[in-house]
Parts: C-alpha cells; sequence; structure tokens
C-alpha cells in the first residue's frame, strides 16, 4: 500500500478542528512523517498510528506550524521506551534547538537520533524499496519538498513460460532485474521469454510553503501524487504573494504542468471555514484534486481517477 494520510491541513493557526500540518506516508511496511506541527502525536493517538514504526521523520522548514510538534514527540519516542534509530531531516538550525530542549529537561534519548541537515536538492535516503529526495521551494525562510519513489524490478516473472525454459527459480532475482539465463549446457534463454515489463513505480511529492514558481513543476514532473498548498483562494493572489504562499488556480497551473495523476491541496487559511470552494476552484483546472482531510488516507495510483 502506497498512501498519506493528513494529520494536520491548516495553516499557521489551528481553527474549526483543524491542525497544524502533519503527514504520514505509508509505503508497505515503512512510515514517514513529513512535517510536524503542534499536536501532531495527539493526532498519531487519534488515528491509531504507531509511532514505533516511524524511522524517518522529514521537516520542510522552521516555521512553527511545521516542527512545533517535534520535540515533544521525540521525548515520547523516548518514554515509551523505542530502541531503534531515528533519522530526522532538517533544515541545520533545528538540530541545536531541538538539542537545547533536551539539554535543559536533561532527556537523555533511549535510542541514536541521526539528524541530516537539509542543504541543495539531493537524494536523501535510496535502498532497493524506495528513495526520497529533497527540492527547494520558494517561501520566506529556506524552505524544502519531499518526493517519496517507490522502487520495483524492470521486469515481472512470467512464471509460467520460465518454467516451461526450465529456469530456476533461484535465478528469478536476476531475470528481474533485466538477465538473460544460461543453463548448464550453455543453452540461452533471452529475458524477454520469460519475463514482462513491470508497471513504473509510484510517486509522492510534497511542495511545502511556497510562493507559485513555475520551476516547481519541473522538479515534480510526472509524479503519481502531488500535494501542494493552497493557503488562499483564488482572488486572494496578492495576499499569497505578498506572504509567500499559493492559491487553488496557483496549485492546479504546477499540477498541470507538472503532469501529475493526482493532486492533494491543504494549508488552508484560517480565515476560511468551509472548504468546498477550495475543491472548486482548483477542480476548475484540474478535476483529479482532492481535498487533505485530516483522518483521511489518500491512495496513491498509477493511473488517473
Amino acid at each position: 500500500m502506497f498512501g498519506v494520510t493528513i494529520l494536520g491541513n491548516n495553516s499557521a493557526i489551528p481553527a474549526y478542528d483543524r491542525h497544524p500540518t502533519a503527514q504520514i506516508v505509508t509505503l508497505n511496511e515503512q512510515l514517514f512523517l513529513i512535517d510536524c506541527g503542534e499536536g501532531t502525536q495527539m493526532q498519531l493517538s487519534r488515528y491509531k498510528i504507531r509511532r514505533s514504526r516511524i524511522n524517518h521523520i522529514f521537516i520542510s522548514h522552521l516555521h512553527g506550524d511545521h516542527y512545533f510538534g517535534l520535540p515533544g514527540l521525540v521525548t515520547s519516542m523516548g518514554l515509551m521506551g523505542r530502541e531503534n534509530d531515528l533519522h530526522l531531516y532538517a533544515p541545520a538550525p533545528l538540530q541545536q534547538i531541538l538539542q537545547l530542549q533536551l539539554d535543559v529537561a536533561d532527556t537523555k534519548l533511549p535510542f541514536k537520533l541521526h539528524f541530516h541537515p537539509l542543504g541543495n536538492d539531493a537524494t536523501l535516503v535510496s535502498n532497493e524499496k524506495f528513495s526520497v529526495e529533497c527540492f527547494r521551494v520558494y517561501h520566506r525562510i529556506d524552505c524544502w519538498g519531499f518526493i517519496i519513489r517507490e522502487k520495483k524490478k524492470p521486469r515481472k516473472i512470467d512464471r509460467e513460460k520460465a518454467v516451461a525454459c526450465q529456469v530456476p527459480s533461484v535465478y528469478y532475482e536476476r531475470l528481474k532485474n533485466g538477465d538473460d539465463y544460461e543453463s548448464r549446457t550453455g543453452e540461452i534463454v533471452k529475458n524477454e521469454w520469460v519475463t514482462i515489463p513491470n508497471i513504473p513505480g509510484r510517486s509522492y511529492a510534497y511542495c511545502a510553503d511556497t510562493i507559485f514558481n513555475p520551476a516547481i513543476a519541473e522538479k515534480v514532473k510526472h509524479v503519481s501524487m502531488l500535494y501542494h498548498e493552497t493557503t488562499y483562494l483564488k482572488t486572494l493572489h496578492e495576499r499569497a504573494a505578498l506572504r509567500y504562499h499559493s492559491t487553488t488556480h496557483q496549485a492546479a497551473q504546477i499540477a498541470l504542468q507538472a503532469e501529475a495523476r493526482q493532486l492533494l491541496i491543504g494549508h488552508f487559511s484560517s480565515k476560511y471555514e468551509d472548504l468546498g470552494e477550495f475543491l472548486t476552484e482548483t477542480t476548475d483546472l484540474f478535476p483529479q484534486t482532492q481535498l487533505a482531510l485530516e483522518g483521511v488516507t489518500y491512495l496513491i495510483n498509477q493511473d488517473k481517477q
């Protein structure tokens, strides 16, 4: 399963039972936390998400509505006896901020906390199952977005044909990577005879707080699902620009230019109680749009919905 669960969808001030930004991305057995606004650990409990399965936390920038929940969450993980390493990817000053809070409370974590400072656009994590990249967006302070990509073997085994060609099952992993098979007698079984192309891996791009900038579309080209902030409705585009935020139509334009398959919008200003118009305005330009509603898990698919 590949999906994103919304823990917080509001902007700076909590309002109307909406909380500051936080999301859990689930990729099979992996849980990733993206941003950690105030109240995140309460939302994790509310939606029965096991914090012990979170091994990677990504903080986009150091405005409080995106990280004020982190010290409490990390401390609670320690109190609950966590032993597994925890990896934190964030702007460099957060390391000192977090360490100061631990020091003044004389808190000793029972697990290893690895801090990875964000700098240039880069791959942060990469293994055989997934990768995570960061890229700069355009806010009042240094701010990053993230892309989580699912990795799949290039080929899938056609078991009926593989058995017919007498390819040993121990060789299947090499077939998945595109290798041909050579028998003990020197007979060659071409890869394409016993495999079929795999479907491409899915991807999720998270665009944190940002002013409208078409350059973002190039950074998230062809993602399966794009999350983009929509702090304001389209009529307040001047206020959005002044505060380095985006509107509904601007998020839709980025999704269109990126050729994304799905768009998820959030980071709503507390000036709005009803979110219906956010969806109406965005779907006018990009129909495959959903509101990021708290407690809802959005599945990341390859095909357009």
